[in-house]
């Protein structure tokens, strides 16, 4: 019993080896947090928490004057990822001229439906939940919370394009409102 206490007491800790392996993200690397969208890491520091140290990634998002840190242990778990490729924007986009596939449900349903989408991070996902809100000129007025919805999509999509494409947000949104229009036509 003593030799495997003794054994046990020699093995390192599996946080340390952990921290050894590359990190996924770095500093100043922009990804994509689920529930919050676009945010930039600006910094990986080491912070005492319950007495245990941890690694976290500091991840600010300026548009909602917010700073999050996040565990590098959890990070994948919690579904943070890296920016979308340009083929996946591109799929996005193309997403947007399809026919909007509305539901026969109740709206609670349909909006819950929606902002899981949303919460999601998938920029397809959103994409679709952009399609499926978007009113044309000719269509009747939305309700409020249906215009919630689709400008919160309308956003998180518009803040991804943005980023990938290297240009700024309202640019990126009057093409994704070009993209809807492009459907209409």
């Amino acid at each position: 019993m003593t030799a495997a206490k003794a054994a046990t007491a020699t093995t390192p800790k599996k946080v340390p080896a952990n921290s050894n392996k590359k990190l996924e993200f770095k500093a100043n690397d922009h990804v994509v947090y689920p529930t919050h969208g676009v945010g930039k890491i600006v910094k990986v520091e080491e912070q005492e928490v319950a007495g245990m140290k941890l690694e976290l990634f500091v991840i600010t998002f300026d548009k909602d004057k917010m700073t999050l840190r996040v565990p590098v242990a959890k990070a994948k778990s919690v579904g943070m990822r890296k920016l979308s490729s340009p083929d996946t924007v591109a799929t996005a986009l193309n997403t947007l001229k399809g026919r909007a596939r509305i539901k026969r449900t109740m709206w609670s349903r349909r909006a819950q439906e929606y902002e899981a989408k949303i919460n999601s991070g998938d920029l397809v996902s959103i994409a679709e939940v952009v399609r499926d809100l978007h009113r044309a000129s000719g269509q009747p007025e939305q309700s409020y919370s249906e215009r919630q919805l689709y400008e919160a999509a309308l956003a998180r999509m518009a803040r991804e394009v943005a980023v990938v494409e290297k240009t700024d947000e309202p640019t990126a949104v009057k093409r994704v409102e070009g993209m809807l229009m492009k459907k209409a036509a």
